[in-house]
């Protein structure tokens, strides 16, 4: 039990830090962004504001991914699951949490996939609240 707490500990750290750094730097993107809509008073609904927002969902996106890879990974090294592919898939389900159940996953790792879902759901509730944020400040606009 302690190896999956350490792993799982881990990862929530990992993870975590990865998640902030790429919302910082998806908050300087938008910074910089808003100062030349500013400047060249661009309309954030126009062609141009859309294919920002665009941007922002797809980096948000990609952050969830390269999340779920991670974890992905840790179940391929601890040889959790039999597959990457099916790795993939279970880490997928369980950061989203929809978490059909565990088949395929070795019982002494369940943990993890326990702690993973908690992660997931702690990092898109971020996401939703920093594109909630950016939204509500586009509308101010």
């Amino acid at each position: 039990m302690f190896a999956e707490l350490a792993v799982g500990g881990f990862m929530v750290l990992l993870t975590v830090l990865i998640h902030g750094v790429g919302i910082f730097g998806l908050g300087r993107f938008l910074r910089i962004e808003a100062r030349e809509e500013a400047a060249e008073h661009i309309h954030p609904m126009s062609p141009h504001g859309i294919m920002v927002t665009l941007a922002l969902v797809f980096g948000l996106f990609t952050l969830h991914g390269i999340e779920i890879w991670a974890y992905a990974v840790v179940y391929r090294i601890v040889d959790a699951i039999p597959t990457f592919e099916q790795a993939i898939y279970f880490s997928t389900i369980t950061y989203s949490t929809t978490g059909y159940n565990s088949e395929g996953l070795d019982a002494k790792w369940q943990m993890i996939a326990a702690i993973e879902g908690l992660n997931g759901f702690i990092l898109l509730g971020w996401s939703t609240a920093f594109f909630v944020t950016v939204v509500a400040r586009m509308g101010r606009r």
